[in-house]
């Protein structure tokens, strides 16, 4: 219900302005309800007045609907309550960055992007609340306190100054310096120590405020031979009860042992008098880590005193908030691993569907990785502009670089593998070698025929034997046109199509035991009275696959490629017709297809924002430098540095891999050498000079090609002359 329905007295809690009824808003105030915070909602034109109405905690003014009306009633508000009274929080799509300073300078307390989730935005906002009460608490008690008082509130804007920034800290060492650093600032103290808790069940030192070195030892939680709680150590009692502990007097101090401390001093000359021990656990969860701070300072007389409770209470709030800080920190890096590690085994997967692949989608990522930090080490030249300047950058190219065949998995094995051009799931030149084997038993069945008939001559052997050669001849033309390996001019494709038009004799019904898919694509072919002639190699209706109208191109994708109008065509003559290797054309789109699919699969995966050029990085590897590359045919306008660096990592690899059953690995010299005529055109020719220039080229050699391979020893006569450098 809209707050001016709501009964007019004075409220607290938070107060949510938005446009009237955006569903945005509403789904933000239902959250953070869910989230036991007490949220009351109004539209901006009564913004006004229930600011004034209402003894708000924070203000939030939801921008994602209008920045500029947004920034203009911050300053409306500030100008009638001062930021120590009443936070505002500005909530804004990434679009309204530039609009953050305005903001701020218009009396904004804090920034919230729009795509964060309810629990992010809860932490802040109660945050912020949490400092405006205590604020609140503090002026109230400075009238009655003055000097003290003034001092506890620098506490507790530290505090939640500190906790604001671990909550956004993606830092762990940073973090826990922080907390330490502060913990010890709070309690005035002279030094601090951090155990934290390890998988060996023991208490690991840390991190201290002081400049030795930390001891090697750890602390077991349990004894080893009995299993009982090792609670003689103060550190440990406070892990394994959760508890903080208070001692005024070290040297005094009979409940736990503290001779690992007296040591300590006696060998450094310090003196540790008073001693606060605080666990590290998030709200009722079993602590992470411990802090232990030394001999608390009276800042009036500089003398060592006891811990004060009230600061102690400050630290377990910190340590409170840390911990929580640190599970959500642990938590994102095991997503984190646990997505690269998913995508790494997708990878080796596609590498292991097809000996053809060998280690492709791995050593692809490796060589692209050198080739960019390459181009990012580059100090002159028409790269030198190129970085990627955070880690966030450096882990989308690399989960790109992983990613960039994803779309192997739907191309057919035995697509990938054909490696003749009768090939489907099996050789089907045995099937055609048997029509000839029945002709060569025709021909022998004639003329013991003939013979017994008495009238068999000798032109009729001549004959004969001048037929059985020359169905040699004609399969052994069939078997060198199926293996591919020379092309095929117009005499040979005219000659296949002569062989083929030879007749054979049937006897059987070659629709017996066949499976219902096969048996539908014969459904319009009349049947044979049997015995019956065929021809001995034939294209027929049966061997062409109609293309299913759910595998045309989608148009919404800018997909630009050739598509054949059938899925696949298994004609004998127009396979063995093949001009060059043994693919068809439909097979050859169907290997080329993978890329369609990389870019559907990565194009509708939600990937988060800073992972958002992912799909790019994976999916322009094919594209050309002339614009004539595959799927979208993008021009050098189109194509990023990574891109760029990706079509030449692909390249490189898969004119060196020495784990191609299909053909052997090009030697170093000559792989440079095609790559050298693709630069300009096929590949950038500067990312390709820088290749060849900055080492990466014989660095990754020596890793991978045999030294059989590696017939160069200077890249330089390789250069690219359409390099700008």
């Amino acid at each position: 219900m809209p707050l001016e329905l709501e009964c007019a007295t004075a409220l607290a809690g938070i107060l949510i302005v938005h446009r009237d009824g955006s569903e945005a808003a509403r789904d933000l105030v239902d959250g953070l309800r869910q989230t036991r915070l007490v949220v009351r909602d109004c539209d901006a034109a009564h913004a006004l007045s229930q600011v004034d109405r209402g003894d708000w905690d924070v203000v939030v003014l939801d921008a994602r609907g209008g920045g500029e009306d947004a920034i203009a009633l911050a300053a409306d508000i500030r100008g009638r309550y001062p930021s120590n009274v009443l936070p505002i929080v500005m909530l804004a799509d990434a679009s309204l960055r530039a609009l953050q300073q305005r903001a701020f300078d218009a009396g904004a307390s804090d920034w919230i992007h729009g795509d964060a989730d309810i629990a992010e935005i809860g932490r802040r906002l109660s945050t912020l609340a949490e400092l405006r009460r205590l604020r609140r608490k503090s002026a109230m008690e400075a009238n009655r306190f003055g000097a003290e008082l003034s001092s506890r509130s620098l506490r507790l804007n530290g505090l939640i100054e500190t906790c604001i920034a671990m909550s956004m800290s993606r830092d762990r060492t940073a973090l826990l310096q922080q907390v330490l650093s502060e913990g010890r600032h709070l309690l005035n103290c002279n030094g601090g120590t951090m155990y934290m808790v390890t998988d060996q069940g023991t208490l690991r030192f840390e991190l201290r405020t002081r400049s030795d070195l930390l001891p090697a030892n750890e602390i077991p939680l349990h004894d080893s031979a009995t299993g009982l709680a090792n609670e003689n150590y103060v550190s440990v009692y406070t892990a394994l009860n959760n508890r903080s502990v208070r001692i005024d007097d070290v040297y005094a101090e009979t409940r736990f042992d503290l001779s690992g401390t007296r040591a300590f001093d006696a060998a450094s000359g310090y003196r540790t008098v008073s001693m606060l021990t605080v666990p590290i656990a998030p709200r009722g969860s079993a602590p992470i880590g411990v802090l232990q701070f030394m001999n608390a300072v009276d800042p009036a007389t500089g003398g060592v005193v006891p811990f004060d409770p009230e600061a102690g209470a400050l630290v377990e709030a910190l340590a409170a908030q840390a911990a929580v800080a640190l599970d959500n920190m642990e938590l994102l890096q095991s997503q984190k691993e646990l997505t690269e590690s998913l995508i790494r085994m997708l990878a080796t997967t596609i590498d292991a569907k097809s000996p053809h692949t060998g280690r492709h989608c791995e050593r692809v990522p490796e060589l692209a990785l050198q080739l960019a930090q390459a181009a990012c080490d580059a100090s002159d030249g028409p790269l030198k502009h190129f970085a990627f300047r955070s880690e966030r950058e450096w882990e989308e190219f690399r989960i790109g670089a992983w990613l960039h065949d994803c779309g192997k998995v739907t191309t057919p094995e035995y697509v990938i593998d054909k490696a003749t051009k009768l090939e489907t799931i099996h050789n089907r030149i045995h099937e055609v070698r048997m029509r000839f084997e029945v002709l060569h038993r025709d021909l022998e069945i004639q003329k013991l025929q003939a013979q017994v008939a008495g009238t068999w001559s000798d032109a009729q052997e001549a004959a004969h034997l001048d037929a059985l050669a020359q169905l040699t001849q004609e399969f052994a033309f069939v078997a060198r046109c199926n293996i591919g390996e020379q092309p095929l001019g117009d005499e040979e494709v005219q000659q296949l199509a002569r062989i083929g038009e030879r007749r054979w004799t049937r006897h059987f019904d070659d629709r017996l035991g066949l499976s219902a898919t096969e048996m539908e694509r014969r459904a319009q072919e009349p049947l044979q009275t049997l015995p019956c002639s065929e021809p001995l190699l034939a294209d027929r209706p049966r061997d062409v696959v109609p293309r299913p109208p759910e595998q045309r191109l989608d148009p919404a994708f800018g997909f630009r490629m050739d598509m054949p109008e059938h899925l696949y065509n298994r004609g004998e003559l127009y396979n063995l017709s093949v001009r060059s290797g043994t693919l068809t054309a439909e097979e050859r789109y169907k290997i080329n297809e993978h890329m369609v699919h990389t870019v559907l699969m990565l194009e509708r995966m939600p990937f988060p924002k800073h992972l958002r050029r992912v799909p790019e990085y994976a999916s322009t590897h094919h594209e050309r430098m002339d614009g004539k590359g595959y799927p979208r045919q993008l021009g050098p306008e189109q194509l990023s540095v990574p891109s760029r660096i990706m079509a030449v990592a692909d390249i490189f690899e898969a004119l060196t891999a020495a784990d191609r059953p299909y053909k052997q690995p090009k030697p170093l010299s000559e792989a440079l050498g095609v790559m050298q005529r693709l630069a300009g055109t096929h590949i950038d020719a500067d990312i390709f000079n820088l290749f060849l220039q900055a080492g990466v080229c014989l660095e990754f050699a020596r890793r991978h090609l045999s030294p059989e391979q590696i017939d160069v020893t200077d890249t330089t006569p390789y250069r690219a002359s359409g390099g700008h450098a």
